[in-house]
Parts: structure tokens; C-alpha cells; sequence
């Protein structure tokens, strides 16, 4: 495929590894979908995702927070409230997340039946 023409695969220069590699992680695109819906407070991202710990939630919003794709505001309140919100470029990031996403549920029912046949085949 053209897209794919001229990628270089070394470590130190490969953004498969360098930028997809952080997008793959278990909750990231679940949060970037969250945050794609309007700016939330963490206590809302740990109740719209029940099954994430505090820790993992702290640690990818670092992370996404690191790539430059969200952006934490701290609102001088009393308590101080703390709200996450997507920046331009984790905006950009969701035309092709939905794509990315439409695939998903598209081919879930045949990913899950090809997952099926080939343990029934392995334990042959």
C-alpha cells in the first residue's frame, strides 16, 4: 500500500513504534474518546471508565499529556479542580481514531470467529 511505502522500521526512527506504540495502550483510546466529547474532570474519566485503576488513569493522562494530545487545566477553585481536555493535535488524532474505530466494529464478529477457530486449532 502507498501509505506505507518508505517507513523506516529502525528503532531510533520508526513512528510505528515511536507514536503508535503509546496510542495501542489499553486505555488510551478509550480516554481519547471520552475527551473528544467535551473537556472532563479526572473523577468523571475514572467513572466514564469503572474498570480503570487511579494509578492507570493518572499514568496515561500523563502520558497523553506528554505526546502533546491533552492538556491539564487547573481551575484556582476550593478545592482546585483539575480538567482535561484534547489539544489541536489530539484533535487532529480523531478523524483517524474513527476510522480506526468504524474498522474495529465493523470486523469485531469476524476478528472473534478467526480468534475462535484457530484456539479450537491449536488445541488440536
Amino acid at each position: 500500500m502507498a501509505g506505507f511505502k518508505g517507513l523506516d522500521f529502525d528503532a531510533a526512527n520508526c513512528p510505528v513504534r515511536d507514536v503508535l506504540d503509546h496510542l495501542a495502550g489499553k486505555w488510551t483510546t478509550l480516554l481519547l474518546i471520552l475527551l473528544a466529547e467535551r473537556p472532563h474532570r479526572f473523577g468523571e474519566l475514572r467513572r466514564g471508565l469503572p474498570d480503570i485503576s487511579q494509578r492507570m488513569l493518572t499514568q496515561s493522562l500523563r502520558d497523553l499529556q506528554r505526546d502533546g494530545l491533552v492538556s491539564r487545566h487547573v481551575h484556582p477553585t476550593v478545592p482546585p479542580s483539575v480538567e482535561y481536555r484534547l489539544t489541536p493535535l489530539g484533535e487532529s488524532l480523531l478523524a483517524p481514531l474513527a476510522a480506526l474505530i468504524g474498522w474495529a466494529a465493523d470486523n469485531h464478529a469476524a476478528i472473534r470467529t478467526a480468534r475462535a477457530a484457530f484456539a479450537g486449532a491449536a488445541a488440536a
